[in-house]
């Protein structure tokens, strides 16, 4: 087999058609996405709860709510999971946070925010989606509370078994 057809040009030769070179899509580099008051808005969702968060260069004051993120999120746990993603990106105290949160306890509300905030920041500066993508902030945890079943005590606990 003398003429044995080994690659696509081969194929396209035995057919007489002309090769074209290949094209290769380069991806675009991502822009950043503000508003006219130079702000980033992102959405962040967390068990029952759902954020809304806009970011903008500033002091690191953060609002929920309308109240200071102390008095809000009173447990020093849920302020260190809100200050997660600056550490990460390396940008504590350059950007102020405005955020508006409802549905959930204060735990899912401060996930939510948590995500919406990573979420706002590399829209607001696309050189930093690297970190917060290998921390996991920009991925929703799907986690929610099962429902209750019937015939069952909870969602999988059973009514307690009587021989007598």
């Amino acid at each position: 087999m003398a003429d044995q057809i080994n690659s696509l040009e081969d194929l396209a030769e035995a057919a007489g058609l002309e090769t074209a070179a290949p094209v290769v899509e380069v991806a675009a580099p991502r822009e950043p996405v503000r508003d006219a008051l130079g702000r980033s808005y992102a959405t962040g969702k967390r068990k029952d709860a759902v954020a809304r968060v806009w970011i903008k260069p500033g002091s690191g004051k953060v609002t929920v709510n309308g109240k200071e993120m102390d008095k809000y999120f009173a447990r020093p746990v849920l302020q260190l999971i809100l200050r997660q993603p600056f550490q990460i990106a390396g940008v504590e105290g350059e950007f102020d946070v405005m955020a508006t949160v409802k549905g959930g306890g204060l735990t899912g509300q401060a996930g939510a925010v948590k995500h919406g905030i990573s979420k706002a920041l590399q829209l607001y500066n696309p050189d930093l989606r690297g970190a917060l993508k290998a921390a996991g902030f920009l991925t929703r945890d799907s986690r929610v509370v099962e429902r209750k079943k019937f015939g069952r005590r909870k969602a999988r606990r059973s009514f307690q078994f009587s021989k007598r």
